[in-house]
Order: C-alpha cells, then structure tokens, then sequence
C-alpha cells in the first residue's frame, strides 16, 4: 500500500508557470539611474587613477637607491675592519680569556656588515663581496653550530684566510 504522503503522478493537468519580471526592467527610471551611477563612477576612477600614475610616474622611471647607499670608500672601509676582525678571531688561542668576546664582536659585525651590503645590487656583482660573504657565513656557521670557543678546523680556516686575501686583493683593485 503506498503512503499518503508520497507524491505520484496524476491525470490532472498542472498549472502552466508565469515567468518572473526583473523589478530593473520594470521600472526604465531604476535603469537609467543605474547606468548613470555607474558611468559617473568609473569617470572618477579614471581620473583618480590618470591623477595617480602622473604622480608615481617618475619615482618608478628614477633609479632605485637603497635607503642605506653606502659610497664606494666607506665600503672598502668597513669590508677592510671585517677583514681585520676576522683575521684576529681566527689567531687567537682556544685558552685565550677574550675568544668568546671577540666571537660576539665579530658575529655582531659581521650581521651588520651582512644586512647594509646585501641590498646593495652594485656591490653584489664584485668579487671582494662574494669572498667576505663566503668567508663570514663559513665562520658565523662555524661558531653556531659548535660554539664560540671551540677552533675552527685547519683546512676550513685555510679557506677563510685565502678568501679573506682575495677578497683584500679584489678591494684594492677596487673590485
């Protein structure tokens, strides 16, 4: 016996659907109120955007300078006390009292170093910036992972010191 509730076929015919009216194309006002709004809009959108571009033009058409430009002699000058400092961490003896303190100096100098130089797009093409970069990360790798105290390999320090002459020889042919 089928349930009451379930709906099936039947001989009737059903009512036929009435379609359904847009209320915009109803009313023509609505319609034209609409297009006016939108064309006014986009005019303004025009010119604020025109006025936008007449003004951000020549900033983006202007070379880019880092906010932190460094001149070429205050380069060679800050990359020559890196130089120094890591030359005389490296020297220093492992029972030496002031290791640990000249590791910290010579980490904090060399971030800073890290941080000014590497936005520098002139300087990273030049050969005395790819040596101190290596030769920095080799040594801040170093007393990271195995702590400011412990000495640094032979064969690691040879590359660091090598690099570091490189990099001495590229800055005074002014590379």
């Amino acid at each position: 016996m089928a349930s009451p509730t379930l709906i099936t076929p039947s001989t009737s015919t059903q009512k036929p659907l009435t379609p359904i009216r847009s209320k915009l194309s109803s009313t023509t006002t609505a319609a034209n109120a609409a297009t006016v709004s939108a064309s006014v809009s986009s005019t303004r959108r025009r010119e604020f955007l025109s006025l936008a571009a007449g003004i951000l033009a020549p900033a983006l058409l202007l070379p880019a300078t880092s906010a932190f430009a460094a001149s070429d002699e205050e380069y060679v000058r800050e990359a020559s006390e890196v130089i120094k400092k890591v030359r005389s961490t490296l020297s220093m003896e492992k029972s030496d009292p002031n290791l640990a303190d000249s590791v910290t100096e010579l980490r904090e100098a060399s971030n800073y170093w890290v941080a000014k130089y590497r936005r520098e797009k002139a300087l990273l093409g030049r050969a005395s910036f790819r040596d101190i970069y290596s030769a920095l990360n080799a040594v801040s790798g170093h007393y990271v992972s195995f702590g400011p105290t412990t000495p640094i390999p032979a064969k690691r320090k040879q590359r660091i010191l090598e690099e570091m002459d490189t990099a001495e020889k590229a800055l005074q042919k002014g590379r």
